[in-house]
């Protein structure tokens, strides 16, 4: 997996996204079979599959759904059908700041 955890990072109110790539070993293929967040009121994603160069792989996409400045954390889980790691886990961290016209305001 590469990132192996998600930042999201910036201005609350403003598109924050961020891709993970999931490529699976030759040697130790898998599929993702279903996808989930622990908590997910702050979050978006959709996963899709790719072909890459070595085979198949997968793209996660993460979008910050928060709107008010500060942080928080969730953790996505890809169930896959391998017997050697039935799942992975992907730490998401947010940390929205307000706008600048807001703290010439206050």
């Amino acid at each position: 997996m590469r990132p192996s955890q998600v930042r999201l990072h910036g201005i609350a109110g403003q598109e924050i996204k961020r891709k993970v790539t999931i490529i699976p070993a030759p040697k130790y293929p898998f599929k993702i079979l279903k996808v989930r967040a622990r908590d997910g009121k702050d979050i978006s994603y959709q996963l899709s599959e790719e072909k890459g160069v070595s085979g198949r792989q997968y793209a996660l996409t993460v979008e910050n759904k928060r709107l008010q400045k500060g942080r928080y954390f969730d953790v996505i889980t890809l169930e896959t059908d391998s017997q050697l790691r039935p799942e992975l886990q992907i730490r998401v961290y947010g940390e929205l700041r307000q706008p600048a016209e807001e703290k010439k305001s206050q």
